[in-house]
């Protein structure tokens, strides 16, 4: 059973930074995709970057070159390091892995993240 666990979530102030990881277990990470989604109370989760087990990367729009996603099989880990934070950055942040075999998606938790002076 694929498990991901997500952290590094937190409250920071408008400009700060911040770096979720989101550490996968079950399975090696090679075999799948990964991505960061967000989602606010009453509105539909959303995409904001993914990363393929090439390494190539896509993010939505409102990132603006504000956000790097990188992965690191050997740790089983993925991350999205997140600078220059805005308030309407404040969501919570999911991991998605979809597998390259099945295209199964699985998802973490999730983690807060709160942009507020």
């Amino acid at each position: 059973q694929v498990q991901l666990v997500e952290s590094g979530g937190g409250l920071v102030q408008p400009g700060g930074d911040l770096r979720l990881s989101c550490a996968v277990s079950g399975s090696a990470l090679i075999i799948y995709d990964m991505g960061w989604y967000r989602q606010v109370p009453g509105s539909q989760r959303e995409f904001v970057a993914r990363i393929n087990s090439r390494g190539s990367t896509n993010y939505a729009n409102f990132v603006e070159g504000r956000f790097t996603i990188s992965r690191d099989d050997a740790k089983s880990t993925v991350y999205l390091q997140m600078n220059s934070l805005k308030p309407e950055d404040t969501a919570v942040y999911y991991c998605n892995a979809q597998s390259q075999i099945s295209l199964k998606d699985y998802w973490g938790q999730g983690t807060q993240v709160t942009v507020s002076s």
